[in-house]
């Protein structure tokens, strides 16, 4: 009894210390998911670039009498996101939208700072968009970034930071934000501008000979462009919450540039309507065309039917096994009927060409 009693004890224990582990795994975060954090400091005369020291010696390393700019690869670890947002005094709200990678683009003004959280793409490759969720957290000489993922499109910012001409260094971390934001506007355009090259050739395929993968591409892009809408419609509201300036957290030589992203939103949508259209039309013009085939085959089919229906009805009399038919008897019968036959096909040929049927 008392051996069946401590096999079931070492039984309950070696359970308890697989869930154990278990739920340690799944609260830390994985040596892949490790957050990845970088500081860029920076004024008119010097440069500071470091992202191999711990958070703490990073936010140590903040100089408010510096334009900070402090970029977070990764969204996995809450604990580190939460020590910069208390280093920051950032409200635990929007750490909630920092961390929801399936949130709307927009712009929030609070007293401190201004949150602006959007999408970002920055690569086409194998006809895949690459989708990245980036939030951005404006204040008094820093400016703060999180990414959901490792990468990104900002490594010309960082060379143009790191040159002692650099427009960026002599201005605010406003103006280092309408750069970011506007580097990720122009991905846009890139993506867009790759999405019209395969609609175009899809277009073209439809037109010589359309197939059913050629359907099936065209219904990936609508989901692409469906996508693409959700994400640019809400962000026409959220620049032109910042071109507003409600809050004064943009200067007043600044505002002119994010005016100029909102245009480019303006042109994206503009074109994201277009391409809309157009893939509408593709569905239309693949159907058009299959049906077309479609009807060129039963109309082949309906030919050679119609030709051979007088013809097998010939051959349908005399293969009758009556032994009174006088055309039986006659020695040339034979070659009569076939040459009947091919005078009716070369007739009903001749026919077809004259109403213009093929």
């Amino acid at each position: 009894m008392e051996s069946i009693k401590g096999g079931r004890k070492a039984a309950l224990h070696k359970v308890t210390e697989r869930l154990t582990s278990e739920f340690r795994a799944n609260q830390e975060p994985s040596a892949d998911d490790k957050i990845i954090v970088e500081l860029i400091s920076f004024n008119e005369d010097s440069v500071v670039m470091e992202g191999k020291k711990p958070v703490d010696d990073l936010l140590a390393m903040c100089d408010h009498n510096r334009k900070n700019w402090i970029n977070v690869d990764g969204l996995t670890d809450r604990n580190l996101i939460e020590k910069i947002a208390k280093k920051f005094d950032l409200h635990y709200l929007l750490i909630e939208d920092i961390l929801n990678v399936d949130h709307q683009p927009k712009t929030d003004e609070l007293d401190d700072h201004l949150f602006l959280t959007m999408k970002m793409f920055y690569r086409f490759d194998e006809e895949k968009i690459e989708y990245e969720h980036i939030s951005f957290v404006l204040g008094k000489n820093y400016l703060l970034s999180f990414q959901e993922k490792e990468g990104d499109i900002f490594s010309g910012i960082r060379t143009r930071i790191n040159q002692e001409n650099g427009v960026i260094r002599k201005r605010g971390t406003d103006y280092l934000l309408y750069r970011l934001v506007d580097a990720i506007v122009d991905s846009y355009y890139s993506v867009l501008e790759k999405i019209g090259e395969q609609v175009e050739s899809i277009e073209e395929n439809i037109s010589k000979n359309p197939t059913v993968k050629d359907f099936q591409k065209i219904q990936k892009i609508r989901k692409e462009f469906i996508y693409l809408r959700r994400v640019v419609y809400p962000l026409r509201e959220a620049i032109n919450k910042i071109v507003k300036n409600e809050s004064g957290f943009i200067e007043e030589n600044n505002e002119k540039y994010f005016a100029d992203i909102y245009d480019h939103v303006i042109h994206l949508i503009d074109s994201l309507d277009t391409y809309k259209d157009l893939t509408s039309t593709m569905m239309d013009l693949y159907m058009n065309t299959i049906n077309y085939k479609m009807n060129e085959v039963m109309k082949l089919l309906t030919i050679i039917t119609t030709i051979f229906i007088p013809l097998s009805f010939i051959a349908g009399i005399y293969g009758m096994n009556f032994q009174h038919m006088p055309e039986l008897g006659w020695e040339n019968g034979y070659f009569g009927v076939l040459a009947i036959m091919g005078t009716i096909f070369v007739l009903m040929i001749v026919y077809f060409r004259y109403k213009k049927w093929f």
